[in-house]
């Protein structure tokens, strides 16, 4: 006999607020159902603050704030996300008082892993160009120097420019920052290849 299926529980947006402010752990939220964050690799984390540290020098004299994956992004009432570096510019705008559900990023970055990184490329970007403030997608490979950068032109198409090679650089336009692949990998160690 076939086992019967058995229904998903879901949440409220407020419910997962509630649950996710108490929380230890990040969750991400899609249309009522949460799904735990995963714990990163040493070269995601090490590429993550690399960017951080790297944006936050360049943008320390402009109107704009840099966040690493603490900072919860709000896509519509239904979808919330983590992503790996966040850029706001100009006043950034919060769900609520509690100021940790940003709703107007300027920049995305998200770190591949061969466990995201479909999702990432998809679905998860078909999201994130639903935010009208969200001006660039940049995707970082954690394979050896090469960073995708997406910009949304006045004319409503995304138009798209990579970097590969320790000695490349590739320019955030909307936020007038140049990252050097060199800064992006500092201290990641890459695994040896074949060939």
């Amino acid at each position: 006999m076939a086992a019967i299926p058995q229904p998903i529980p879901t949440m409220t947006e407020a419910e997962y607020l509630e649950f996710e402010r108490a929380s230890e752990l990040k969750h991400e939220y899609y249309n009522g159902e949460i799904f735990a964050m995963s714990g990163a690799s040493r070269a995601h984390n090490l590429i993550i603050a690399n960017l951080v540290r790297v944006m936050g020098n360049q943008l320390l004299e402009k109107s704009c704030e840099v966040y690493p994956s603490d900072m919860r992004v709000q896509i519509e009432s239904n979808i919330y996300t983590y992503p790996d570096v966040t850029v706001v510019c100009g006043d950034a705008k919060f769900a609520d008082d509690v100021f940790d559900t940003l709703l107007n990023p300027t920049v995305i970055i998200e770190i591949l892993s061969p466990s995201t990184e479909a999702y990432d490329r998809g679905g998860k970007f078909r999201n994130y160009r639903k935010l009208a403030s969200l001006q660039e997608y940049v995707l970082v490979s954690q394979n050896p120097h090469h960073v995708e950068r997406f910009l949304f032109q006045d004319n409503g198409i995304w138009s798209f420019t990579d970097a590969e090679g320790p000695d490349a650089t590739i320019e955030l336009s909307s936020i007038d920052c140049v990252l050097t692949l060199t800064d992006v990998y500092h201290r990641v160690v890459f695994p040896e290849t074949d060939g």
